[in-house]
């Protein structure tokens, strides 16, 4: 059965959507079987992994509003071993759509229990909130990894994360937990960004992944040119970075 993992945290430009991208390829580069999820109105994902949002007949709003099946909405990527459910601008307000539906927290979760098994994992990237849309994809992963900035708020809004986790975790769903904290954007000249690790290190009581992301030139070029960064620069220190993470991503057997 595959892994569903949710990648989590309100608080905006953490590197969410670049580690949602750049884990699904790298895990897709190890011969995983990959199915990324954009959860995001942005859909910043969707084009990041070279999709044209406006182009796409079915999404996860569709799909959220049971105007599609979500085989329909599944599509294949430029990159082996990976698919995704593109997002697009009109999943900002599904919130409103469905308010009044029964059981809305598990729309998500029913749609992708029907084809759960089809891959190894399935890599959820989830909007800088806590909406019904960050809970829909709580509900359906088994897991959540928190990306966190190497900045000086890095810590603010962290609780109120957790907190959201616990309510889910005893209201919908009992079996997800975190499943770490990965540091983004981290800058070895500083010694803020030493701080900051040293600081959620001894603040966070949940596991913290060895692999560290750097502030890095070619992660941030690599969305405006619709590639993940192992196929824009497979010798970056970014790419490195995110083979690593997918690596220890899955030698989690315990999950």
């Amino acid at each position: 059965m595959g892994r569903t993992i949710a990648i989590a945290n309100q608080k905006g430009g953490v590197g969410k959507t670049t580690s949602a991208i750049n884990l699904s390829a790298c895990l897709a580069e190890a011969k995983q079987t990959v199915l990324t999820i954009d959860l995001d109105p942005q859909g910043n994902t969707t084009s990041g992994i070279g999709l044209d949002k406006d182009d796409m007949a079915y999404t996860v709003y569709e799909l959220l509003l049971d105007e599609c099946t979500v085989k329909q909405c599944i599509f294949k990527t430029q990159i082996d071993n990976l698919s995704i459910i593109p997002s697009k601008v009109d999943l900002s307000g599904a919130e409103i759509e469905l308010l009044g539906i029964n059981d809305k927290e598990y729309i998500l979760k029913n749609a992708i229990d029907y084809i759960k098994d089809d891959y190894d994992f399935i890599i959820i990237d989830c909007p800088p909130s806590l909406n019904m849309l960050t809970v829909n994809a709580m509900t359906t992963a088994d897991s959540i990894i928190v990306p966190i900035q190497c900045e000086y708020y890095a810590l603010e809004g962290l609780s109120q994360l957790i907190h959201t986790i616990d309510l889910v975790q005893q209201r919908l769903n009992p079996k997800v937990i975190i499943e770490g904290v990965v540091f983004t954007m981290y800058d070895a000249r500083t010694n803020l960004s030493m701080q900051v690790v040293e600081n959620v290190k001894e603040n966070l009581n949940t596991t913290i992944y060895k692999t560290i992301i750097p502030r890095n030139v070619k992660l941030a070029e690599a969305p405006s040119h619709g590639l993940p960064i192992n196929l824009y620069d497979a010798k970056s220190a970014g790419a490195e970075s995110y083979r690593l993470l997918a690596k220890e991503v899955m030698s989690r057997k315990d999950i």
